[in-house]
C-alpha cells in the first residue's frame, strides 16, 4: 500500500486502479471506508473509464466496429505507477500504449490527482486525448463508505442531504438501464433505510453536493462534486434478509448507463463526453471526513 497523510488524515492507496484503500482520522480515531470485504462488494473506490454503468448487451458500436465492454470499463484495473508524490500530495499515471485497443480503439493518458487539506481529499481527473481524432469516453468515481461508524449506530441513524444545483431530474435503473423518473423539487433528508436501494441506485442529475452523516453523532462525510452532471448514490441490497451492505456509495459521474432505446452507438450514448485532439479533459471532487 502507498501512504500519505496529514494532521487529520492518513489515506491508503493501491496503485492497482490508483484505488483509495482507507482513510483514517487521526482526530476521532474512526476509518470511514468500506473494507472492501468481497462477501458484499470487494472494492472500495474504483475510477470507472471508458464508461460508466452497463452498456447494452454489453457492446457498443463505432464506425463501423462493434466492441463489448462490460459494466463500467477497465481502467479500475488496470496498474498505475505514481507519476509525481509529496508530502500531501500523489499522483498516478496510465498510458494506454495500445494495450485496450480490442474493446477501446482510443488512446489515452490518464492522470489521477490527490490532494489532502486538513480533513480533505480531493480527487482530480486528467484525461489526454493521444489520438488524431475526437475521442469519446465517460469516467465517473465510485467511493463506498462504512456505515455504520460506531458500534452503537443502526443504518437508520443515518441520513443523505443533496444540494442541487438548479433543476434537478432523478432517475432510476430498471434491468441496469437508464430510465428518467421525473424533476425533483422535494429536498427533505432522505433517511436511510434497509430496503432505500431495494430497485437499485439513487441517481439525480444537477446536483453540487451529497452529505452522508450519523444524525446520532454527526459523523460522516461530504461529497462536494459541482459541475458533474450526475451522482448516483449505492448500496448493496441483501435480499435474503431485507437489508443493505455496511456502506453507502457516493458516485460523482461523468457518464451514466445505456438507455433502453439506446442505438448502441458510442458517439450517441447519453451522457457521453467528446474530447478534441491533444487536448485535456478535467474534473475535480472533494471528500471531506467529518
Amino acid at each position: 500500500m502507498i501512504l500519505m497523510e496529514n494532521d487529520w488524515l492518513q489515506v491508503e492507496f493501491s496503485s492497482s486502479g490508483a484505488e483509495v484503500r482507507k482513510v483514517a482520522h487521526k482526530k476521532n480515531g474512526l476509518d470511514y471506508m468500506w473494507t472492501g470485504d468481497s462477501a458484499y462488494w470487494g472494492r472500495v473506490s474504483p475510477v470507472l473509464f471508458p464508461i460508466v454503468g452497463r452498456l447494452k448487451e454489453n457492446r457498443y458500436e463505432l464506425d463501423g466496429q462493434t466492441y463489448e465492454m462490460s459494466q463500467h470499463g477497465f481502467l479500475r484495473d488496470v496498474e498505475f505507477t505514481i507519476h509525481d508524490q509529496t508530502a500531501t500530495k500523489i499522483s498516478f499515471q496510465f498510458q494506454s500504449a495500445g494495450r485496450y485497443t480490442d474493446v477501446y480503439p482510443y488512446e489515452f493518458t490518464a492522470i489521477i490527482h490527490y490532494t489532502l487539506q486538513e480533513d480533505s481529499l480531493t480527487v482530480k481527473w486528467e484525461i489526454v486525448n493521444e489520438n488524431n481524432e475526437t475521442m469519446y469516453f465517460s469516467i465517473g468515481a465510485h467511493p463506498a463508505f462504512l456505515i455504520p461508524l460506531l458500534e452503537n449506530e443502526r443504518v437508520e441513524d443515518y441520513h443523505v442531504h443533496l444540494t442541487p444545483a438548479g433543476k434537478v431530474t432523478q432517475y432510476e435503473l430498471k434491468n441496469s438501464f437508464i430510465h428518467e423518473k421525473g424533476m425533483v423539487h422535494d429536498f427533505s433528508t432522505i433517511q436511510l433505510t434497509n430496503d432505500l436501494f431495494a430497485n437499485d441506485a439513487l441517481i439525480y442529475s444537477n446536483i453540487d453536493q451529497v452529505e452522508l452523516l450519523s444524525s446520532k453523532s454527526n459523523h460522516g462525510v461530504t461529497v462536494l462534486l459541482e459541475k458533474f452532471p450526475f451522482v448516483g448514490i449505492w448500496s448493496k441490497y441483501i435480499e435474503e434478509d431485507g437489508t443493505i451492505a455496511p456502506f453507502v456509495c457516493i458516485e460523482p459521474w461523468y457518464g451514466i448507463a445505456d438507455t433502453q432505446s439506446t442505438t448502441g452507438n458510442l458517439k450517441e450514448k447519453f451522457g457521453m463526453n467528446s474530447l478534441e485532439v491533444s487536448q485535456t479533459f478535467q474534473a475535480e471532487y472533494t471528500m471531506t471526513f467529518k
